[in-house]
């Protein structure tokens, strides 16, 4: 256990190195949910809908939305990095070294996760002014589905780069999963505005969960049952998506 941590620390530290040499990919990241709380949000405030608030009210119902949003495509490409260590064969030269195959996803995906818990606080800061009530407790337990949903993303973006190792392969993949995950999980609008059958196939969305809880948590209601199954359903996926992954990476690296 203790070489796993000191393994991990170490290919975060490089993993966010690199990151903080070239910003780019973090600020590009963070500017689509800005945009949509500067030029969409304030449309909502004149919006009813089943199961949602209008006036100020709508900033607390559409920042959880944003949060996950930004979880989502803030992870799910980060594959496209891995595949260029690949061709570069920075995972080969890893090979020979004592360096723990878990931890080669688990630092790559903890600097996913610092990255987006960082977006998360200043999307949240910023929406603030616009009228976003904010309670500490509650914050912090968005932010730790914020953390499941990072892991999870980032995890099967690492397996399903290390299967196909081609970036043309990975973008319509991920963009072909992500539209549909987003357009179902009620980022936008609630699903109880949805038809039956709609309501139905997004029951099988783990993202709908995610939303749903978090938009409780900044309610403020903290023991409702979709923060519950949310727990249970992230933590699970998470799990698996780590196991599923590391193994991917011990079967490329070894």
């Amino acid at each position: 256990m203790p070489s796993l941590v000191r393994d991990t620390w170490l290919v975060f530290q490089r993993s966010m190195l690199l990151t903080l040499r070239n910003p780019t990919w973090v600020a590009v990241g963070l500017a689509q949910p800005l945009y949509y709380l500067l030029l969409f949000a304030p449309l909502l405030k004149n919006v009813r809908a089943p199961g949602m608030a209008g006036g100020d009210a709508a900033f607390a119902f559409f920042i959880p939305g944003l949060l996950t949003q930004l979880a989502l495509f803030g992870t799910l490409f980060v594959g496209f990095g891995l595949i260029g260590e690949l061709r570069d064969g920075v995972i080969e030269r890893m090979r020979v070294t004592p360096v723990s195959r878990f931890a080669l996803l688990l630092g790559r995906a903890l600097r996913d996760v610092v990255i987006l818990v960082v977006q998360a606080i200043v999307l949240v800061v910023i929406s603030i002014p616009f009228g976003l009530s904010v309670h500490f407790g509650p914050l912090l337990l968005v932010l730790c589905l914020m953390v499941l949903l990072a892991l999870l993303g980032a995890s099967v973006s690492y397996a399903v780069a290390l299967i196909l190792k081609s970036e043309d392969a990975l973008a319509p993949l991920a963009n072909g999963v992500a539209m549909p995950i987003l357009l179902l999980s009620g980022v936008f609008l609630p699903m109880a505005a949805a038809p039956g059958w709609l309501q139905g196939i997004s029951h099988a969305n783990p993202l709908r969960y995610a939303v749903d809880a978090a938009r409780d948590l900044f309610a403020g209601h903290i023991t409702t049952n979709a923060v519950y199954e949310a727990a249970i359903i992230l933590l699970a996926l998470t799990v698996a998506s780590v196991i599923w992954a590391a193994r991917r990476f011990a079967r490329s690296v070894s």
